[in-house]
């Protein structure tokens, strides 16, 4: 697979497990560490598991196997590792804390295609309630 297509797989999985406010940023600048990093936040630490299962199943699927997979048992972040594609899954809290986006505000933000573009928006819980 492609780092494209691992992302969109990644992004679809995600996405299949209702994660939203979901960003896919073009790192050339980060070539070293990555193609693609997908942030992605989920309402619970049991969304953000779900959601770190689907893309490792997803991924399995498709013959790709993380590298590493850090913080699946709190669940507050997780990060995997797909060698050319970096997946953050936060819990809402820790993605306000941590802001990933600043780190990367130079980078190319992916435009997803529809439906995607639609359901990676969201809605977070401070828009709802």
């Amino acid at each position: 697979m492609t780092s494209l297509e691992k992302t969109m797989a990644a992004v679809e999985a995600a996405l299949d497990r209702k994660a939203y406010d979901l960003i896919v940023v073009r790192s050339d600048h980060l070539a070293s560490i990555a193609d693609y990093f997908v942030m992605v936040t989920g309402r619970s630490d049991v969304q953000v598991q779900a959601v770190a299962r689907s893309i490792e199943e997803r991924m399995g699927r498709e013959g790709e196997r993380a590298l590493s997979i850090e913080g699946i048992t709190h669940a507050h972040w997780i990060v995997m590792d797909y060698d050319d594609v970096v997946i953050h899954i936060f819990i809402e809290a820790a993605r306000e804390f941590y802001r990933l986006e600043r780190n990367w505000s130079d980078a190319e933000t992916v435009e997803l295609p529809e439906p995607y573009q639609t359901q990676a928006r969201g809605l977070s819980l401070r828009a709802i309630g």
